[in-house]
Parts: C-alpha cells; structure tokens; sequence
C-alpha cells in the first residue's frame, strides 16, 4: 500500500470510468459521485478512484447489479457496511472501488460529507494527508489497521459536520 501526491489524472480517470458505468446502468442510477481521496484536489492518497453510484430506491439495486456484471463487475456484497454494495473491478481498468447507494443514505452522506469538508479546508485535508502518510508508515502491509487508524480522523470530521450542519438549520 503505498499513499502518493495528489494526481490531477485522477478526475479524468473518475469522468472515464464514471462515464462507462452510467451508459451501462442508464435509466436506473442518477448519478455517480467521485468520493475518497482521490476526489479532492491537493489530498495525497492511495491511486485508487472511489466511485459511488447512485440510485432513486433501493429496489434499482438488483437491476443495477446485474448490470454491471455485463461490464465484468462481481458484486461482493456489502463488505459488512450496510447500505453499501460493493464490485471488484474489471482486469485492464485504472484501479478503482465501485459502490452502489441509495440517494440520501447514510453511507453516501458520509462519503460526501467528508469529501466536501477536505475540499473546503486546506489545513484539515493537509491534516489528514499527513495522517495517512503516518498511518501507511506503521501499516503498509494491513489494510484493515491502516482502515482503522485513521478511523476517528474522519468521524471526528463526520461530527463536526453535522454539528455545523445543526447550527445552520
């Protein structure tokens, strides 16, 4: 595992695949989303694109599902995060996490939470950045220590969020 500097290929890389998948899953998904590290411009991270596809209900997921196994997607369940179905990807694309959520569930609110609040704020994505390098240094060869070092980093920012979202209303 290793973390890079930020790649400015990385949007092109989501608007490919993103672009793909949607033609493939048309009429059921509303949209995709660039989500991790990945999304944010000037955040260090694993090369790897995480894309969220999103969709109305979550009666559109079996459709969904059955489609993207034509683009050669194996659907591995939700990984035990519900609310979230994940697909290995395909031999011969950029390396990439596909999901499928529901609109407004609480998996996809999280994923774009985080992602605009490292977009909004330079010092806490620098933060975080560094906490990765940090975390990838102890962890290089353990994906689910790595995972889970950097666990309250991103809920203290998850929290943060939604107090300011509170105050706001």
């Amino acid at each position: 595992m290793e973390i890079r500097d930020y790649d400015p290929a990385w949007p092109r890389r989501f608007t490919d695949l993103a672009a793909r998948i949607l033609s493939t899953v048309s009429g059921r998904a509303l949209r995709a989303e660039h989500v991790g590290s990945t999304a944010v411009t000037g955040l260090a991270g694993k090369p790897v694109i995480d894309i969220d596809v999103v969709v109305a209900r979550q009666d559109d997921v079996p459709e969904v599902i059955q489609r993207l196994a034509t683009l050669g997607y194996v659907h591995e369940g939700d990984l035990g995060i519900p609310g979230r179905e994940a697909f290995r990807g395909t031999p011969g694309e950029p390396r990439h996490h596909l999901y499928v959520v529901v609109a407004g569930s609480n998996e996809l609110t999280r994923h774009l939470m985080f992602r605009d609040a490292l977009r909004a704020d330079t010092a806490l994505r620098d933060r975080y950045a560094d906490l990765k390098r940090s975390v990838v240094a102890q962890h290089r060869n353990d994906r689910g220590a790595y995972t889970q070092a950097k666990s309250s980093f991103i809920e203290a920012v998850l929290a943060q969020g939604v107090a300011n979202a509170g105050r706001r209303v």
